[in-house]
């Protein structure tokens, strides 16, 4: 895929997006900052969020006008029913979500501070039991085609993945890899992405060293299928959209950031959403980037999540 083209579809109609991860209960705490290994920060406010990387996603390609299939897994417990009924309010088709017996819906343990950074403990629950057979059976009723855009993350067993990008290369759909957590996943699997979305410190982590960030997105490149493309996130600086051929800096709009959670995940959605609807690559990378700066003025993991209206607004200015 060249950084200017788009996805293969259907004659005048749009792709959908398919994401492939994690769906969590987010527990947050405000402080005044993040504490150190063995102090305790007394004053913070408290706060529930649904959340989870793929269902963030999720909400974030369904805000924007795109058609989302969530597969995933939930416990058999009120957090799930829960998720569940957040990730339908918002459009998203919840039906190849898998119910796991006597286990536990996936719980995040988020730390927030006065500047926004935040630091994020995760206990995975029903998404680890999210099997590839789950996945083979959710694929096979959803009918992949071309001009569909896989999104798989990593917060799912690293053989589930796997599955998910063979079968959506096998049926011709775009596939975007988010490697986080990046600890796991097998040069086997990289090589099944068309596009790899992981932020500063995943990117050194894959590569195993931290070298300047052109040749560390180069690197990345060459682990990719054939054509493929890195855009690393760089938060408040932009992204860095790399290609064999190309080397495109994208800058962030200026934004008094209130909470950077979920800012990747705004970006991986707002990727899908675009690619979905016939946007060039780099197009959709920079609409992207807008959208998670976007993401960042409101308290929440899916709160700052952007509409179409408000993005295009943004864009605009």
């Amino acid at each position: 895929m060249a950084a200017n083209s788009s996805p293969a579809r259907r004659s005048g109609v749009a792709g959908r997006v398919i994401v492939v991860g994690s769906v969590n209960l987010d527990l947050v705490v405000s402080t005044d900052h993040l504490p150190a290994p063995g102090e305790t920060v007394i004053g913070g406010r408290f706060e529930r969020h649904h959340g989870g990387k793929g269902g963030n996603q999720a909400v974030a390609a369904a805000r924007l006008g795109a058609s989302v299939i969530f597969v995933g897994a939930v416990g058999d417990d009120s957090f799930g029913a829960e998720a569940c009924a957040a990730l339908e309010s918002e459009g998203v088709d919840g039906s190849a979500l898998v119910t796991v017996p006597a286990e536990a819906t996936g719980v995040a343990l988020i730390l927030v501070d006065r500047l926004g950074e935040n630091c994020i403990a995760v206990a995975g629950g029903a998404n680890a039991r999210l099997t590839p057979v789950a996945v083979r059976t959710a694929f096979d009723r959803i009918a992949l085609v071309e001009g569909d855009v896989v999104l798989v993350g990593h917060e799912i067993p690293t053989e589930t993945a796997h599955e998910a990008l063979v079968r959506a290369r096998r049926l011709g759909a775009t596939t975007i890899l988010n490697p986080a957590p990046p600890s796991g996943l097998r040069p086997e699997t990289l090589a099944l992405a068309d596009i790899l979305t992981p932020n500063r410190t995943e990117a050194a982590q894959l590569a195993k060293h931290d070298d300047e960030l052109e040749a560390l997105a180069a690197e990345l490149v060459s682990r990719l299928a054939t054509g493929g493309h890195v855009l690393i996130s760089l938060g408040p600086a932009g992204a860095l959209l790399v290609g064999a051929d190309a080397v495109i800096a994208i800058e962030a709009p200026t934004v008094h950031a209130i909470d950077t959670v979920g800012a990747g995940d705004t970006l991986n959605g707002a990727l899908a959403a675009g690619l979905a609807a016939g946007r060039g690559l780099e197009e959709a990378a920079r609409r992207a980037v807008v959208a998670a700066s976007l993401s960042v003025t409101r308290t929440g993991a899916r709160e700052g999540m952007p509409g179409a209206a408000a993005l295009d607004v943004a864009l605009q200015g």
